[in-house]
């Protein structure tokens, strides 16, 4: 067996190394010892006559405590408290700590499972009822270009407002199970090649409008939060990808608040 390589100094206080030596055998730099320092986790010894600070063994398995709670994520203002927790608050701090790693890496592997899905081309898992709804579109003659944009336009909601995505899935579901509402929206969708100024443009949005008012009355129409950039978000790709929507969308807000 190899003699301890502190073994060769002998100091009455059994400090014997340096700030270095300390910082190679536990695997941290000199410049994280004294943050340590500074931070009161780890407290700082004398000067030996010779001007040097002397680190010993309760120095060594403190700074190992120390790094193994920062590698886990664990503030140093938090860890400095844990310095003089009874032995029965160390061990409830140390589960709590066990708790939030636990949640922690569950959040990471859920994050690893949708960059997988995203790799695979997947951005993000829909109910199932959306993806047989995204089905009748195309059954019911909407263009794949306005299938694709639903499912988009889906997964954006779905993962910015889960509690409110459901409702409004149904709303507009509802809306398209009726034949006279599910027209509007298909002469919306293949409106998408029309000049911005065909009369039929103008047509259509007077139409909307009159079915929007008839089925909510003074009501408006389920939304997201008004305060979030999302729902401007939406209809500004919607727009971005039509002059004619851009101008349909425009004429619908204009009828509805006269």
């Amino acid at each position: 067996m190899q003699p301890c390589p502190w073994g060769k100094v002998k100091w009455e206080d059994g400090r014997v190394i340096t700030i270095g030596q300390l910082a190679r055998y536990v695997g941290v730099s000199i410049k994280t010892i004294r943050v340590y320092h500074d931070k009161g986790l780890l407290p700082e010894p004398d000067r030996d006559a010779s001007g040097y600070r002397r680190y010993g063994a309760n120095d060594a398995i403190d700074l190992i405590k120390i790094r193994t709670l920062a590698e886990a994520g664990v503030p140093l203002a938090r860890i400095r408290d844990l310095r003089t927790a009874t032995d029965e608050e160390l061990q409830q701090a140390l589960r709590e700590i066990d708790k939030e790693l636990t949640d922690h890496i569950r959040g990471l592997q859920a994050t690893r499972g949708r960059l997988r899905e995203l790799a695979a081309g997947q951005l993000a898992p829909l109910p199932t009822e959306v993806g047989a709804h995204l089905a009748n579109l195309a059954r019911w003659r909407f263009t794949p270009r306005w299938v694709d944009l639903q499912r988009d336009l889906w997964i954006l909601v779905f993962a910015t407002y889960p509690d409110r995505a459901v409702t409004l899935f149904h709303e507009q579901a509802e809306t398209l199970a009726n034949p006279a509402l599910r027209q509007h929206f298909l002469d919306y969708d293949h409106a998408h090649d029309l000049d911005p100024d065909d009369p039929r443009i103008n047509d259509l949005a007077r139409r909307i409008a009159e079915a929007t008012r008839e089925r909510y009355g003074p009501d408006e129409p389920p939304e997201l939060d008004a305060a979030s950039e999302i729902p401007a978000l939406i209809q500004g790709t919607v727009n971005a990808s039509s002059p004619a929507w851009q101008r349909l969308d425009m004429l619908i807000r204009a009828q509805l608040d006269t």
